[in-house]
């Protein structure tokens, strides 16, 4: 598995807080029932569905409310659930057309995370002998949720106060107890400077 590149700007003296989600790239499809004309708008599924919420959803057929059918590669983020509903905070569908029938939730499968920890370090460069920050899901400072499948990153504001580089760079990774190791996030890093201190 190759990790996903993604770089940030950290600014000095703030709390840096990320959550992320391991997709597989199995497609699930549940079927549409219903789609509230609503804000947010609220759509009800044909069967218990195992969205997880923050997840990203497509909608895919909905007959009638096309506005709210994706296009491309466009996801919609489910921001509440029940058995049976997503809700999806960002979309106010008070205006759209009124859905009529058909349609599939669209979703990639969680990775549980079920026996995952987490380990993250800091350096100023990738060939650097010198850690700049190091943190484990053991110390608390990595989020492991096998509920809600998501990785939290939170470094307090303490430590990124103390944060001296220009430029950095970091890697996340996951393993197991039985030694097997995901890279799954890497990237840069830049410093801005704390003004109000």
């Amino acid at each position: 598995m190759q990790p996903a590149k993604l770089n940030y700007k950290i600014y000095q003296g703030s709390t840096f807080q990320e959550s992320y989600r391991w997709e597989s790239e199995t497609k699930v499809y549940v079927p549409i029932s219903a789609i509230a004309k609503s804000a947010p708008c609220v759509i009800t599924t044909t069967q218990a569905h195992a969205i997880p919420q923050g997840w990203r959803v497509r909608v895919v057929g909905a007959g009638g409310m096309k506005e709210l059918n994706s296009v491309g590669d466009a996801y919609h983020l489910v921001t509440s659930v029940t058995d049976s509903t997503v809700t999806l905070n960002q979309v106010n569908s008070l205006g759209y057309t009124v859905y009529t029938t058909g349609g599939v939730l669209e979703y990639n499968q969680p990775v549980p995370l079920t026996g995952y920890n987490a380990r993250m370090q800091i350096r100023e460069t990738v060939d650097s002998p010198t850690t700049l920050y190091s943190t484990t899901s053991i110390a608390g400072e990595l989020t492991v949720d096998t509920t809600l499948n998501t990785i939290m990153i939170t470094i307090p504001a303490s430590v990124t106060q103390a944060f001296d580089f220009t430029t950095a760079v970091y890697s996340l990774e996951l393993y197991t107890a039985a030694g097997l190791v995901v890279p799954f996030l890497a990237g840069n890093l830049t410093l801005v400077p704390e003004v109000t201190r």
